[in-house]
């Protein structure tokens, strides 16, 4: 006879295109296998796939674009709905993804400590409040409501630490990476010693991923440079302007959302991320794991962590750092990205090199070896 699998539930906003969404898409692949798990959404929007063993319920059928508050009206009935689930399906593991699922996880668990709650932070918290009253709120009520939960886990020490620093948490918590699944097509590392040099970047076309940095250190560079910039974005129009007046049109392509990311991948030669700020960089660790060598700011959190196992670094503005499995530039130094481009551009023997290294170093990160981690850390 079977023994009986523990109930749990996944609890987040919604499962739309995020790095979020996409680790939790990839851990139900291994969680059905172990456990009778339900997803449950506060809205209804579905980009990644879900396996059909795993049970979904979407409290509200709307999109979360909503006004400030219908949003309000909405959290207390997800409050409500969320503790009756809970307690009728005899939920064993409460486990959220990002902070309105966490407040809600930890308030639920305010009235049931029966249930095991586990709460995951996404992103560095003191940069992803968008307003002074956002940074209030979470100031306010992660000490009380993320304090109820059992544990946490994140992807970054980073993370980690500005929580208990700065944020007052003070359960026992974990760095989880975020997983991957190996691609079945690589990069041939041998192809990478041309003249040519192809630079990609994957991310929303907003502030935070500082695209305009990258446009600015191909146009100071005395190089040609092909350069494609996968995602959309409130600033298309915006960084659509930036490259005409630099005059590189030809040169940089905004190739807007697109689903086959890899085939793109696998058509360059080096990814960038310019990134003011990340929880974990998934973008980067994807294109490692095709082969690419990669140059990424060294932003908080993730860039450090992935390609120099986090030993601490100093850049002098206007230079990069060749680190163990990639090149490090500061935060918005597009001379530095400059001076490291051209590097990777006049030493096609590097990039050859920091191929290999990235696919060494993205094994570190496939699914199997990840959940094994996470199935411990929730299990104990």
């Amino acid at each position: 006879m079977n023994p009986v699998k523990q109930h749990i539930s996944i609890l987040t906003i919604a499962l739309g295109s995020g790095g979020a969404e996409k680790v939790i898409s990839l851990l139900l692949k291994e969680l059905k296998a172990d456990y009778k798990v339900t997803l449950v959404m506060l809205y209804n929007v579905t980009h990644f796939p879900i396996p059909k063993e795993v049970d979904v319920i979407i409290f509200n059928k709307n999109g979360p674009d909503r006004p400030t508050y219908l949003k309000f009206v909405d959290t207390i009935s997800f409050i409500i709905k969320y503790y009756h689930f809970v307690n009728k399906q005899n939920i064993a593991i409460s486990i959220s993804f990002l902070a309105l699922p966490n407040l809600i996880n930890g308030i639920m668990s305010s009235f049931n400590r029966s249930v095991k709650t586990i709460i995951s932070e996404r992103g560095f918290p003191s940069d992803n409040v968008t307003s002074k009253l956002s940074l209030y709120i979470s100031k306010w009520f992660y000490p009380i409501f993320y304090n109820r939960c059992h544990k946490l886990f994140s992807n970054s020490i980073h993370i980690n630490k500005d929580l208990r620093d700065n944020f007052g948490v003070k359960i026992p918590m974990e760095v989880i990476y975020n997983p991957i699944e190996i691609p079945k097509t690589i990069i041939d590392s041998n192809r990478l010693n041309t003249k040519t040099l192809k630079l990609i970047t994957a991310g929303t076309l907003n502030k935070r991923k500082n695209h305009i940095m990258t446009i600015r250190a191909i146009k100071a560079s005395n190089l040609k440079y092909e350069f494609s910039i996968l995602g959309g974005g409130d600033l298309y129009n915006y960084l659509q302007n930036e490259i005409k007046e630099s005059q590189l049109s030809d040169n940089i392509i905004l190739e807007g959302k697109v689903k086959n990311v890899n085939n793109y991948l696998l058509n360059s030669h080096c990814f960038v991320l310019s990134s003011f700020t990340e929880g974990f960089p998934n973008a980067l660790i994807e294109a490692m794991a095709i082969g690419l060598p990669s140059i990424s700011t060294n932003c908080l959190s993730g860039p450090l962590e992935l390609l120099n196992e986090n030993e601490e670094i100093s850049i002098k503005n206007g230079e990069f750092f060749i680190a163990k499995y990639g090149l490090l530039v500061n935060n918005d130094d597009h001379i530095g990205l400059s001076k490291a481009l051209d590097y990777f551009h006049n030493n096609p023997e590097e990039r050859v090199k920091f191929s290999q290294l990235s696919l060494q170093r993205s094994k570190d990160y496939q699914l199997k070896s990840i959940y094994k981690k996470f199935n411990y850390f929730i299990q104990h």
